[in-house]
């Protein structure tokens, strides 16, 4: 058989559209094969998010409930002597004073430096048994801040002390406790504090300040998930934690303490004039 020009024109076309057809089927494939890949990879990146926020939640009830625990614990069984602890500014510090109320007569800068004393004192304190109990990891991480908060309470107690605020009664002690939120960052109006009694008062505080500091500290705490290598994550997150209250709790006080020492400055100002007049 004789093939013409035209047969091999033919046989030509033929080819090219086999060759595109191929081609196409080709890109279509890829594709697809593009496509469900794109859609796997999405998928695990959702999964992961997911399973990262879940855990962080997870993770974050725990540590909202060890706080809530830790501090309604050292409400009811933690508590600064006042008497003990004016003995202790008299004997170990020096301090010549013989009444709270003697505080407003002392410098405001050793105040403030016997302040600082105390924080650095709960902050080795509370690195330490970060150290101890962060060897367990996450298992024993709800004792740790149970502590933790015993340990954060009894800072703010004597920073409290310090500066001339003694919490005998209901209202003092429900002061106490609207330091302690300031503290941790949560703004307790007064309105709140006189619709209720002390007793209904403060575990509303104690929850409050459990939520706020689980929502700040959900981050750091997840490296407590590491066992023995957490020893040290949960010494430098417990001396910061300490820190961050205990500087906190001070400027409260200490704005506290000024504003109540210009007023007594001001009633005797006020008494010398009328005695004067």
């Amino acid at each position: 058989m004789q093939f013409s020009s035209w047969h091999f024109r033919c046989l030509d076309r033929s080819i090219r559209r086999l060759g595109g057809l191929w081609i196409k089927q080709s890109d279509l494939r890829t594709a697809n094969w593009e496509q469900r890949t794109g859609f796997s990879v999405l998928l695990e990146l959702t999964s992961g998010q997911m399973a990262e926020q879940q855990r962080k939640s997870w993770l974050r009830r725990r540590v909202e409930n060890a706080l809530r625990r830790g501090f309604q614990h050292a409400y009811e069984t933690v508590k600064v002597d006042p008497n003990k602890f004016l003995l202790q500014l008299r004997a170990a510090y020096g301090v010549p004073i013989n009444t709270f109320q003697g505080i407003y007569s002392v410098d405001v800068s050793v105040l403030d430096d016997l302040a600082n004393r105390v924080i650095h004192s709960g902050m080795k304190l509370a690195a330490a048994e970060g150290a101890g109990f962060g060897l367990g990891g996450i298992l024993t991480m709800v004792p740790d801040l149970s502590i933790l908060a015993g340990i954060t309470l009894r800072t703010i107690q004597k920073l409290s002390l310090i500066y001339g605020f003694e919490y005998n009664t209901d209202e003092e002690t429900a002061e106490l406790w609207i330091a302690a939120a300031s503290a941790a960052g949560v703004d307790i109006s007064r309105e709140v504090l006189e619709k209720e009694v002390v007793n209904r008062f403060v575990p509303k505080v104690i929850q409050r300040i459990a939520v706020q500091a689980s929502k700040e500290g959900v981050e750091k705490w997840s490296g407590r998930v590491i066992p023995i290598a957490s020893s040290a994550i949960g010494a430098g997150l417990n001396y910061y934690f300490v820190r961050a209250w205990g500087e906190r709790a001070k400027a409260h006080f200490r704005q506290k303490h000024l504003n109540r020492r210009r007023r007594l400055s001001a009633g005797v100002d006020s008494l010398v004039a009328k005695s004067q007049a």
